[in-house]
């Protein structure tokens, strides 16, 4: 019985990639290029997310499709060079993060090339430009974004903290998305009277000195998804012992890595949710102004007990009974 399984997989797999290979040419494979801005783990999981999407679906790296990888790392002149070669070899682009989306997009419309261009974990692709609205995309660009509940995460705070009255946000200057996510957080936190002190690094050198600084004139700390941030989350790990004071993530991994809680994403089912737009793309030859940009409904509630007891935080039961995950 056990075998029969294992054959009657390895006969729907085949299935699957003699329909998908039927609607495509088989003799050319399908050049799939993706640009991640760098080698954080949500990015990564939602590189991840979208390739098993498309494997679900027939599209097997090898196979009937070549996927190329691209990671900068952040730097710009090296983003520009490879979102060059992927413009000009790639039949379809996923670009992760905003400023890899940004590169694609410029450069697709540098070479007047018309590529199907996918984004993920973009927080906001209409400020960013990268698309006209997210009902109707508009050009040859469409994906998911990876806005997370800010007004949710904030409100963490009153329930950690009753007592709170202010609030200190840390991002990095350069990263659009991550000044869009503060402002958002500023006005939420208002709302709820506290005061905002928001501080902005220059590079992530300054990480430690401006966190510890601000950490000391305030009761808790905001940390949006910054990409900069997200690969540096020790720093503030040690700042929230020393001082004593929860740090509030925009994401689930900055959690894991040393923030103290969020209500956040889960970024593979992200690039799982984008896979399925490349799959209309290439398999229904719909169009990417055809398909709006979308993003996540469903977010998870992450607490790092281990942290918050040991700045002396009692988290109340109601938030630990409604966690999905808790680190202790």
């Amino acid at each position: 019985m056990k075998n029969l399984k294992s054959i009657l997989i390895v006969l729907s797999s085949v299935l699957i990639i003699i329909i998908v290979s039927g609607c495509t040419n088989v003799n050319k494979r399908i050049k799939i290029g993706i640009l991640q801005y760098l080698e954080i783990e949500a990015l990564s999981n939602a590189r991840r997310g979208f390739i098993d999407g498309l494997e679900a679906s027939g599209f097997i790296d090898g196979i009937n499709i070549d996927i190329e990888l691209l990671n900068p790392e952040t730097d710009a002149s090296t983003m520009s060079i490879q979102a060059k070669k992927l413009v000009r070899e790639s039949d379809l682009i996923l670009a992760i993060a905003t400023p890899a989306a940004s590169a694609i997009v410029n450069e697709a419309k540098d070479q007047q090339k018309d590529t199907p261009i996918l984004f993920t974990a973009v927080t906001d692709p209409v400020s960013a430009m990268l698309i006209e609205s997210n009902e109707n995309p508009g050009g040859n660009v469409t994906g998911t974004n990876d806005m997370n509940p800010i007004n949710e995460q904030i409100g963490l705070i009153k329930q950690i903290l009753p007592d709170a009255l202010k609030l200190g946000i840390v991002y990095t200057s350069s990263e659009t998305n991550s000044e869009i996510q503060a402002t958002i957080a500023k006005e939420a936190a208002e709302n709820l009277g506290l005061i905002v002190e928001i501080k902005t690094i220059d590079t992530i050198n300054d990480l430690q000195l401006v966190a510890s600084a601000l950490a000391q004139n305030v009761d808790v700390i905001y940390i949006p998804t910054d990409n900069a941030i997200a690969g540096s989350m020790g720093v503030i790990n040690e700042i929230v012992l020393e001082e004593k004071i929860p740090a509030i993530a925009g994401e689930i991994n900055s959690v894991i890595d040393g923030g103290s809680l969020t209500y956040g994403i889960d970024y593979y089912n992200l690039g799982f949710q984008t896979a399925q737009m490349a799959i209309s793309i290439l398999r229904d030859d719909i169009k990417p102004s055809q398909i709006p940009s979308t993003g996540l409904e469903e977010f998870k509630l992450v607490i790092n007990k281990k942290q918050l007891d040991l700045i002396g935080l009692e988290i109340p039961s109601s938030l630990l009974d409604q966690a999905e995950l808790v680190l202790e």
